[in-house]
């Protein structure tokens, strides 16, 4: 998407190359609180963009690629959020929500490289564009501008930063690798969530309470809190892989499916197989066909996936890691920010309605 764009995007509109959140993608309805985030997420709007440019022609093209492209900024508004238990003024606070989505942008680049993924957030994916040579490379740029940022923020800023990225890889190389031939493939599954996605959003919320000067306990709070947010919110687009159309989720049902992602839908229909499910053993049996580039074969397989339990099993699952999150809540201040966390779980779990 050009920067002079004005066409809508899921996470609000672009005006002038300017993402504005729109008024359904803040969790509250609170004036104060909205204009607050709206206000922080313009600054990290404006900051992301300066720390992607460079004086080099290509560097700039590929860095700035998936931040004109836009995206739901969930990361950083939890980060916003987290602030509201202390100061959300501290400088440091939108400091450090512009380091957690430079970091998922980065990983970003090196997750479609991965999967072969033809498209990122409606824009051609950089190796369809650049090559994965690039691709790979603009991540790690971008790695190391979050990093950059991240140093001024202070030694203990660098060591969560530096674990968090140790988790983000350890979640890519286990799925990568998938299961031991021993191990449970859903709590493998759940285990390479909880490092490749809720890591990083357990982080964007510890460091906006940790920077606005919180108390221990609502730092804590926040840490927990993401990471079953997180894993919940990507069980959440498991299920809607199947049960939305392109409109709502802006990615064509089955995408994973025919990309060979384990979903937490096909790891229960997997599981129904081999305990003698016949139903359950046609999807497989579709799935493992090498067929699925064809796209009657990728409909029949979504739509036999979508009406077998598993997915109703997997929605169930999600609502689960939701309604957790929210259990750790109950010992953050009463407010605005703490009602905007729980309704964020609710939406994470209501998007598998």
């Amino acid at each position: 998407m050009s920067a002079g764009s004005s066409s809508t995007t899921r996470a609000g509109r672009v005006l002038g190359g300017t993402v504005v959140a729109s008024a359904a993608s803040l969790p509250t309805s609170d004036a104060e609180l909205e204009a607050s985030l709206r206000e922080g997420l313009a600054v990290v709007e404006a900051r992301l963009r300066e720390a992607v440019g460079n004086t080099d022609p290509l560097a700039d093209a590929t860095s700035r690629h998936l931040v004109l492209a836009g995206g739901k900024r969930v990361r950083p508004m939890l980060t916003l959020l987290g602030g509201h238990f202390g100061d959300p003024t501290r400088p440091e606070v939108t400091a450090a929500a512009v380091v957690v989505e430079l970091t998922h942008l980065a990983s970003l680049y090196h997750d479609d490289v991965m999967d072969s993924a033809p498209t990122r957030r409606g824009a051609v994916a950089a190796h369809q564009k650049w090559g994965n040579n690039v691709a790979i490379l603009t991540g790690d740029l971008l790695f190391a501008r979050a990093s950059n940022v991240v140093a001024d923020l202070g030694p203990q800023a660098v060591k969560i930063q530096a674990a968090t990225f140790e988790r983000l890889c350890l979640g890519q190389m286990r799925e990568t690798v998938g299961p031991g031939l021993e191990e449970d493939a859903v709590a493998h599954y759940l285990g390479v969530l909880s490092d490749k996605t809720a890591s990083l959003i357990a982080t964007a919320g510890r460091f906006g309470a940790m920077f606005s000067g919180a108390d221990a306990h609502v730092v804590d709070a926040m840490v927990r809190y993401g990471e079953d947010v997180g894993v919940a919110f990507q069980l959440a687009d498991d299920v809607l892989d199947l049960t939305s159309d392109v409109d709502d989720s802006g990615k064509r049902p089955g995408t994973d499916l025919r990309e060979g992602v384990p979903t937490l839908p096909v790891l229960y229909a997997r599981r129904a197989a081999r305990a003698g499910d016949p139903a359950a053993a046609a999807v497989v049996a579709l799935l493992d066909s090498g067929r699925l580039e064809d796209d009657a074969v990728l409909a029949e397989a979504v739509q036999r996936l979508r009406e077998h339990p598993a997915t109703a099993d997997a929605r169930t699952t999600a609502r689960e890691w939701a309604e957790r999150a929210t259990t750790h809540l109950d010992g953050l201040p009463a407010g605005p920010a703490r009602d905007a966390l729980a309704t964020y779980a609710g939406t994470v779990a209501d998007r598998v309605g």
